[in-house]
């Protein structure tokens, strides 16, 4: 399964935010998305999913598995979204929904597109949430998301994410809001599950430390614009591009400070 994203532009109100923008995300893949806010890495990303915000419009092309996925049906999308392409976003808090179990939420993918029975979804949801490493799994599927903490949260992302086993993970920001230890252990969680089943992977970040961990190569935004790409290894030893410059010089303070 191949991601191709080809001259992709979005506008907010007649104004670009992402201008002529293309990759591909080969089968197995780890691509990350970086840049600065404002960049236009999280519009990318939505725009793959069809679920810009209503003001924004999107041209060009998106292709998934040879088909063509921009501007079709949201219904047709919908049936890909959970199935074939999971997503984790920035803020579990605003994804989840607060009056439903986080175990319901779990199982909910598999009842939508693979027909599961409501035991069938409660049994995977408690399997996923040991998977991601929630704790006392039996237990947590019973709470609500108010009553976990941002870390466990992101881990019920992630596992909703992972429930119908897609081919393609996109992760948008998803460590942003934890702490340096909590982050450590998500991104290591996302790189072995994500090389365990197989899965090709998105990640939008603006930290270069953080997508040294999990992808192999990278495109640099700046402004809705690709100036720099190539891999991981080769922008944190010899960036190019200014932008790329001032992101490894972040990245070194952080780790300085960490440290």
């Amino acid at each position: 399964m191949t991601l191709e994203v080809e001259d992709l532009r979005i506008e907010i109100g007649g104004r670009p935010v992402v201008d002529g923008l293309s990759f591909a995300v080969p089968d197995g893949a780890r691509l990350g998305l970086i840049g600065e806010s404002g960049s236009g890495k999280s519009l990318t990303a939505l725009a793959v999913l069809g679920l810009l915000p209503d003001a924004a419009s999107a041209t060009g092309s998106v292709r998934w598995n040879g088909r063509e996925i921009l501007g079709i049906p949201d219904r047709d999308l919908a049936r890909l979204r959970g199935d074939e392409i999971g997503m984790v976003f920035q803020e579990p808090q605003t994804a989840l929904n607060p009056i439903r179990t986080v175990g319901r939420q779990i199982g909910e993918p598999a009842r939508i597109h693979r027909g599961a029975s409501k035991r069938e979804a409660a049994t995977l949801a408690v399997e996923l949430a040991r998977l991601v490493a929630l704790p006392d799994p039996e237990r947590i599927v019973s709470r609500y998301p108010h009553q976990l903490s941002g870390g466990q949260r992101q881990r019920v992302a992630l596992a909703m994410a992972l429930a119908c086993e897609p081919d393609l993970l996109i992760a948008d920001e998803p460590t942003t809001a934890l702490d340096v230890t909590i982050q450590a252990e998500m991104l290591e969680l996302m790189m072995g599950l994500t090389a365990e089943r197989g899965m090709s992977l998105v990640f939008v970040t603006h930290d270069l430390a953080v997508l040294a961990r999990v992808a192999t190569d990278a495109v640099v935004l700046e402004r809705g614009r690709a100036v720099e790409r190539g891999p991981v290894k080769r922008l944190l030893t010899a960036p190019e591009h200014p932008v790329t410059q001032g992101l490894l010089r972040d990245a070194t303070a952080t780790l300085w400070r960490a440290g």
